[in-house]
């Protein structure tokens, strides 16, 4: 399996539609708002395509989660990475949230009770977390492997 990340500006974002309806792509915009950036490309976007975020203590899981929930409405939304501190513990929150069930949960970085995020996905996400060095999705785990310069933005692949 590969997973291709690519970090683009907001003024590529027309040929960022045209390049993610061709190939599976996980974008970070590194001037703009990632959320209401491909956001924007509801209209553009005919493949699914994800999404890259850096979680802190200013954009927490919890928030990012109601974040992706709406995305997900607006766009065929298949994939997530977490980066940053306790990445690991922010995606497993984030994965909590995006059902419609309530949420009793606890880990290193939240504790949630009778909560819900409501509505779920109207389809599963693939949710990732990086920590730096390695991507990880339950037992699967990918390193970086390429790294390149596109028109479109910088792209790394990790396999």
């Amino acid at each position: 399996m590969a997973l291709v990340r690519l970090d683009v500006r907001f003024d590529e974002l027309d040929a960022l539609a045209q390049y993610a309806n061709a190939s599976p792509v996980v974008v970070s915009v590194i001037d703009a708002d990632t959320i209401i950036a491909l956001g924007s490309l509801h209209d553009r976007l005919t493949s699914p395509i994800g999404v890259w975020l850096e979680l802190s203590d200013d954009y927490s899981a919890q928030m990012a989660a109601r974040d992706v929930a709406t995305l997900s409405w607006l766009v065929a939304l298949d994939t997530v990475v977490v980066s940053g501190p306790s990445a690991e513990a922010m995606a497993q929150v984030l994965e909590a949230l995006l059902t419609n069930d309530e949420v009793n949960f606890t880990n290193g970085v939240a504790t949630l009770v009778g909560a819900y995020n409501r509505p779920a996905p109207p389809a599963p996400i693939a949710i990732w977390s990086w920590d730096g060095s390695v991507l990880r999705r339950g037992d699967e785990a990918l390193r970086e492997a390429t790294s390149a310069s596109h028109a479109h933005g910088e792209a790394t692949t990790y396999r």
